[in-house]
């Protein structure tokens, strides 16, 4: 799958595509074939436009079709000057330096800083949940199926667990990709939350279509931490407007 990958990416984004990652369990090793899902990100020369984007969401489904190892995903695009950028340095940059695994092209993370477990970092990779919790708020009254329903609990889940760890990393001194770890470190610091960040870090790896599950992370463990990390870290840095 990866191999088909990294041959249509060539023949999809041609000379725009500058080069390609691997991110999540596929490149640690953990993933469960057929249930894991397939992500990806494009480095593009310049930024992507709409077309940029249809022909990622169109090869994103053809290898879904194609590959029952993998059970749906992303593909994200962005422009090299975004990913190196002074403003993404402390998140699209550390994303690309620290989490991707490079598939295709010349790797950017040689382009980027070492980095630490700081506040900075924690503050500018999740320090923005609350511009989040109204989308899914939104997109939660909009959910009309167990699909719909199934779609946002995998990626809320994700990002509350992504968020809660970043909360203490600078605390534990290091970085985990590992949901349950990831948890798990959180609750040393927060017993009185862990919990709830459990079951998000088991709804993150077996989405379901329990509303009223859905519903409490999002208005009960979503806006606490949202608070927290405000007060702990402060907001991430505005970004421009899409």
């Amino acid at each position: 799958m990866v191999e088909a990958l990294r041959g249509r990416l060539h023949e999809v984004f041609g000379a725009r595509m500058h080069s390609a990652y691997l991110y999540g369990s596929i490149p640690r090793g953990t993933a469960v074939p057929g249930v894991s899902d397939l992500d990806a990100l494009v480095a593009l020369h310049t930024a992507p436009d709409p077309t940029d984007r249809d022909r990622a969401r169109a090869l994103q489904e053809e290898i879904d079709a194609a590959f029952p190892q993998v059970d749906g995903g992303g593909i994200l695009l962005d422009g090299v000057a975004n990913l190196t950028s002074a403003l993404e340095r402390h998140d699209a940059g550390f994303f690309v330096a620290c989490l991707c695994t490079p598939l295709a092209g010349p790797d950017l993370g040689a382009r980027l800083p070492r980095y630490r477990p700081t506040s900075l970092l924690a503050r500018e990779t999740n320090g923005d949940l609350h511009l989040t919790l109204p989308r899914w708020r939104a997109r939660l009254a909009e959910a009309a199926t167990d699909d719909d329903l199934r779609v946002l609990s995998r990626r809320v889940a994700r990002r509350l667990i992504r968020t809660g760890f970043t909360l203490v990393m600078p605390s534990w001194g290091g970085w985990t990709s590992d949901l349950t770890l990831a948890a798990d470190v959180f609750g040393h610091y927060h017993p009185d939350r862990h919990g709830p960040m459990r079951t998000a870090a088991h709804t993150a790896r077996n989405p379901g279509s329990d509303r009223d599950h859905l519903c409490a992370l999002v208005e009960d463990l979503a806006p606490w931490l949202a608070r927290e990390y405000a007060a702990t870290h402060g907001l991430k840095a505005p970004r421009p407007a899409p």
